[in-house]
């Protein structure tokens, strides 16, 4: 193995925590590319969790957050496989930047999934107000197109990370099973704030 690939292999491993074999995999296959291969691990982590989709992340921790003025605080309860990785620091730091995330973003649900249908279908009658003239099949791809993007504002795993924009909340998430090699969860979360 060349000196230069053992140091991408390294940096790789610093910016993803993603094990060093799976780290050499990932610049083989991305000839070398390290943003290339940060997102090919990104879903090899989502692969593992479609994978253990079934698996009950029954361990975790409840982590917190209060904002310096004392009048913005969340509340995040975050799931794993085992209580070895839940006491693990890099856990607790998922854990605290996610309750970050929660008090800066306002998220009202985790998942696209969780949106009541009743508040679904009347944000799809709002988004098809004002292009009742397009075809069907436009329409609905502009329809689900808002509805993404609105996702992505009330959504905790759609929302972007706000300390990288250039990754969803559940991309952050899919490092961290890769990293662990488990699956992990967001249970539930609160956000309290004074002037809400």
């Amino acid at each position: 193995m060349d000196k230069e690939l053992l140091e991408k292999i390294k940096l790789l491993r610093e910016q993803t925590g993603a094990p060093i074999g799976k780290c050499k995999e990932a610049l083989e296959k991305e000839k070398g590319d390290i943003e290339k291969a940060k997102i090919l691990l990104r879903k090899i982590g989502e692969n593992l969790l479609d994978k253990k989709k079934e698996i009950v992340a029954g361990n975790g921790i409840i982590e917190g957050y209060i904002h310096f003025n004392g009048r913005v605080g969340s509340l995040i309860e975050l799931r794993s496989e085992t209580d070895f990785v839940a006491k693990s620091p890099d856990f607790k730091n998922l854990a605290h930047q996610l309750a970050l995330q929660i008090a800066t973003m306002k998220p009202l649900y985790i998942d696209i999934k969780d949106i009541p249908q009743d508040i679904l279908e009347s944000k799809k009658d709002e988004f098809s107000e004002d292009i009742k003239d397009k075809p069907g099949n436009i329409k609905d791809q502009i329809i689900q197109g808002r509805i993404n993007k609105w996702a992505e504002e009330i959504c905790l795993l759609q929302q972007p990370y706000f300390k990288d924009e250039n990754i969803k909340i559940k991309d952050l998430i899919n490092e961290y099973t890769n990293k662990f090699g488990e699956k992990i969860e967001v249970k539930r979360f609160i956000r309290f704030s004074v002037d809400d």
